[in-house]
């Protein structure tokens, strides 16, 4: 849970005037040519106490793009307030085509056009020996080998045996439990399935992934005949003991610390970093702090050149810069094998749900943009249909994990606005019950977890701007209302396939590619596509400099 003087992060200083009129200049382009898309309104700086809006201009965009409520494909309702304005919506179009447009080392365009809008296919990848490519055909780890570096121990292990130091408001040494996953969770009427939940803290992810990489298939003591070098730095939990209270020099101490450390092996020297990756484990602007401008919140660990070199995963990445991507939160479920997933899957499949939708979350006051507080008034207005569960009064149910999925599987719908940033663990863990997620912002899910979600959204959720929400101009009721039933079973079944997809096994689960197993073949994927043009002669960087990245668009 998010302390209650957890801040919004605000974007639009986190990039300087020059390089932002770029991004917006491109973006602006792109978005013309697919005028079916939205718009959202541009968000307001955020005044007083807390920290000025980071992200807000990060994901806005011109008023000239018409707004539109997305809904299942070949369905469109009859809404009188928004049917003029969506007379050119189409459907079965993409809200950012996300993945069409992407230039980073994931995707080449024989990929993309294979793809089209299923989710992404794993293509061969070689790996380099002793300087040269190999494809043995006997070897069923050819190209996927992992080097881990032995990082000193201040840097994760000693993080963890100081547990009690990780939190200014919340004790992480229950969390620290069973290799990251927390403490196991006790069933409470039948709600959980079996012994593969836990109350697992959304922060711990880089604990969770170092722990599943020391399990990994094809680990290498060779350094010369890895395809990756995985740095198992916690920053997420480095970072987080002095987010407040601490001056510069302090939140910086382990970043420069670190990359120090990695300039001087020789692995470094293979590449320059651009084989290696970390996990940060929190949303990337608590570790991007620019000097150049009055922000002053988090480490610069991300802006190092250093890093700018690894491919570094976050559980919220930014929109302009190249190198970081967004996997999922982690969720309450672990499992142990193949059989407690499919169980857990047909268990929600024939769930019963009473609620049309729930909100379970805390308003947000004092931020002018929040549209928690309409759609608190909205879910209040529509109790026969809406379930609410508020974070500011019921405190205690919403830290509760048996109380959350059960809420969750018991309702069709789950709203998920932006809260503190834009992207909410909330999201996962109404997914992993089987409850359809409503978004009201692209940064909450589309243009973030690009590895593991499908490019066509409106198989999973439902979208509504938030800035009609905002203006009183859209009833979330009559909107989900709308939806027929079939189409509402078809978002539910995709919603549960995708459960695999989005949590973190114990260990490997044949049969079964999990959150883990997809981040690690995508990271494999980029850093060979960077291997290859530098076999060509190319930067591999070229082509997508920051302020004009092609990640998300």
């Amino acid at each position: 849970m998010l302390s209650p003087k957890t801040f919004w992060h605000p974007a639009e200083q986190m990039i300087n005037g020059k390089s932002q009129k770029r991004v917006w200049f491109v973006l602006f382009a792109i978005f013309l040519l697919w005028f079916s898309l939205p718009y959202f309104q541009s968000l307001s700086t955020i005044n007083g106490n807390i920290i000025t809006n980071i992200l807000a201009n990060h994901y806005s965009v011109s008023d000239t793009l018409n707004p539109s409520i997305s809904y299942p494909p070949s369905f469109t309702p009859n809404l009188n307030e928004t049917s003029n304005r969506n007379s050119h919506f189409n459907r079965t179009s993409t809200l950012l085509h996300v993945d069409d447009a992407r230039r980073d080392f994931t995707d080449t365009e024989g990929e993309r056009t294979a793809r089209g809008n299923q989710l992404e296919a794993v293509p061969t990848i070689t790996r380099k020996t002793n300087g040269t490519e190999s494809k043995s055909q006997g070897d069923t780890c050819s190209g996927r080998y992992i080097y881990i570096h032995d990082l000193p121990r201040r840097f994760n292990d000693d993080l963890l045996k100081n547990c009690q130091t990780l939190g200014a408001w919340l004790d992480f040494c229950p969390y620290v439990e069973n290799n990251g996953f927390g403490l196991q969770l006790e069933d409470s009427g039948g709600v959980i399935s079996n012994t593969s939940w836990y109350k697992t803290e959304q922060f711990m992810l880089s604990v969770i992934f170092h722990n599943r990489m020391k399990k990994y298939k094809c680990l290498t003591q060779n350094s010369s005949t890895a395809s990756a070098i995985y740095v198992p730095f916690y920053a997420g939990l480095e970072i987080g003991r002095h987010l407040w209270g601490f001056n510069r020099s302090v939140r910086d101490a382990a970043a420069l610390d670190l990359v120090k450390w990695l300039r001087e092996k020789p692995e470094w020297k293979t590449l320059s970093g651009r084989d290696h990756f970390f996990v940060a484990g929190r949303i990337i602007w608590d570790l991007m702090r620019d000097d150049d401008n009055a922000v002053d919140w988090g480490s610069k660990l991300l802006n190092l050149p250093e890093s700018k070199n690894m491919t570094v995963l976050t559980i919220e990445s930014s929109p302009v810069t190249s190198n970081d991507f967004a996997i999922p939160y982690p969720t309450y479920f672990h499992p142990l094998n193949q059989n407690d997933v499919f169980a857990w899957q047909e268990r929600i499949r024939r769930q019963e749900r009473r609620h049309m939708f729930t909100f379970q979350g805390a308003p947000r006051p004092n931020m002018n943009y929040s549209i928690r507080g309409q759609l608190i008034d909205q879910c209040l207005a529509s109790r026969r249909h809406c379930k609410l569960v508020n974070c500011k009064t019921e405190t205690q149910l919403c830290n509760n994990p048996v109380h959350v999925v059960r809420i969750f599987k018991e309702s069709i719908f789950c709203l998920q606005p932006s809260g503190d940033s834009y992207t909410r663990r909330s999201t996962f863990d109404s997914m992993l019950a089987g409850c359809i997620p409503v978004f009201f912002h692209p940064g909450s899910a589309y243009i973030q977890y690009l590895w593991h979600l499908p490019k066509n959204y409106s198989k999973y959720s439902v979208f509504i701007p938030m800035d009609r929400v905002k203006n009183g101009n859209v009833s979330v009721e009559k909107v989900l209302s709308e939806i027929p039933k079939d189409f509402v079973l078809e978002m539910r079944e995709e919603v549960i396939r995708l459960i695999p997809r989005i949590i973190y096994a114990r260990s490997k689960i044949k049969g079964t590619e999990d959150a883990f197993d997809i981040a690690v073949q995508r990271i494999l994927e980029r850093i060979e596509e960077g291997r290859k043009k530098i076999r060509e002669g190319k930067d591999p960087s070229a082509g997508f400099p920051e302020e004009k990245s092609w990640k998300y668009y």
